[in-house]
């Protein structure tokens, strides 16, 4: 009989389980109780991308509680700054914005100018602000994670583990819940230009209330989500997504499986302090360029024949 059940529940787990993807880390917790539901390569080395800008934002939390900058100071355009590449908000060197448009256009818009301009503002400069980020990640319990830039833009030497981002998710969530907000928002206006949310999630998956998008050829499409269902958080982290939508439906299976599954599942879970770190510095993240943008830009050369192709019949 105990075989029998022991047997039906073993079968249980491995039916209900999300899918595994052919790349990419991925987990699924309770941030307040440190409880994983689901992992998959919990500690693989890998590219953050824009994941980056949590770390960022973090900091940025960390000054505001210190008083050393408030929500409307107003932080300037520097020519570092100036120079970062797309994604950005392009602002022109010596112009300025206040403290609350800047956290929102890093969270919705992912603009790589803005993170250098906080990192000034925040740390003096770019340099300090990069040492402050790998203390704070050590702080954090993030032993594997080492930042060289604060937006996440190309660099061999940025990586971190899907558990490291779900230390920072949930320093964030616990530390700063005054805060919570800026990671739900959807849509920020500067000028004339309208830009919608970079996580899908927060317009399509009930409960969702932030968190982040990143993507670098490298890395392929990253995530941090969080959502919140009758009373209980959860986040979600994929790493290396083969495109957008893959990212997102993993994203929006993990956190399901969470949900419908947590009491029963709670009672076999681990806790994410608790388990052996498996992967070493030393071993070096995957570097996805080929099989990512390799595939988007035979995808774009593609669609542009097709185009030539229908004009020239017309």
């Amino acid at each position: 009989m105990f075989l029998r059940v022991f047997g039906s529940v073993l079968l249980a787990l491995i039916l209900l389980s999300p899918a595994r993807l052919v790349a990419g880390p991925a987990l699924v917790f309770d941030p307040y109780k440190g409880t994983i539901l689901y992992s998959e390569d919990l500690d693989a080395l890998w590219h953050p991308a824009s994941l980056t800008k949590l770390m960022t934002v973090y900091l940025t939390f960390e000054a505001l509680r210190a008083g050393k900058l408030k929500l409307d100071t107003k932080i300037v355009t520097s020519a570092n700054a100036n120079a970062e590449p797309p994604s950005k908000i392009g602002l022109p060197v010596g112009a300025s914005m206040r403290v609350e448009l800047a956290i929102k256009a890093l969270l919705v818009k992912s603009a790589n100018d803005v993170a250098v301009m906080l990192a000034e503002a925040v740390a003096g400069s770019e340099p300090a602000f990069i040492r402050r980020m790998n203390e704070t990640a050590r702080r954090l319990g993030m032993r594997q994670s080492r930042f060289v830039n604060p937006n996440g833009l190309p660099d061999d030497r940025q990586i971190t583990t899907a558990r490291d981002m779900g230390y920072l998710a949930r320093a964030l969530i616990r530390e700063f819940p005054e805060y919570a907000h800026f990671f739900a928002v959807r849509s920020i206006k500067i000028g004339r230009r309208r830009m919608r949310n970079y996580n899908k999630l927060l317009r399509s998956y009930d409960g969702t209330d932030g968190m982040k998008t990143g993507f670098v050829c490298a890395s392929g499409f990253n995530m941090v989500a969080s959502a919140t269902r009758d009373g209980r958080k959860l986040v979600a982290v994929v790493l290396g997504g083969r495109s957008g939508r893959e990212r997102n439906a993993r994203a929006v299976r993990l956190l399901d499986y969470g949900f419908t599954r947590y009491d029963w599942r709670a009672l076999f879970a681990r806790n994410i302090d608790k388990l052996t770190i498996q992967a070493s510095l030393t071993e070096g993240a995957p570097d996805l360029r080929a099989s990512v943008c390799g595939k988007r830009r035979r995808v774009r050369k593609h669609r542009r024949h097709r185009k030539k192709a229908v004009r020239k019949k017309r």
